[in-house]
């Protein structure tokens, strides 16, 4: 689960609110070791999922760097080819 959570600092455009709550929902469900609460838990969960979005947001707001932003499209094309690299044909045998 915890691979779906990406860098969020330092990008252009700057990150949204709705990936900001993403990787708390990654974060919370990797947590909890459940990716729907029952419904007994389902507040506490909305809950939790409230705060890490809020503390992402607050932490990402207090960043201070020198470095140039980052290209989303040139990060995205360095994951590729590192997924290339990591699993080889893999991909390509089942299809």
């Amino acid at each position: 689960m915890c691979r779906n959570i990406r860098v969020l600092h330092n990008f252009e455009p700057p990150v949204t609110d709705d990936e900001i709550e993403a990787a708390a929902i990654q974060y919370v469900r990797k947590v909890s070791g459940t990716t729907r609460p029952s419904a007994v838990n389902e507040e506490a969960f909305g809950e939790a999922i409230r705060a890490v979005t809020a503390a992402t947001r607050t932490l990402l707001d207090s960043l201070v760097t020198k470095a140039p932003p980052r290209d989303r499209e040139v990060e995205a094309a360095k994951a590729k080819a590192r997924a290339a690299e990591r699993y080889g044909l893999r991909g390509a045998a089942s299809g």
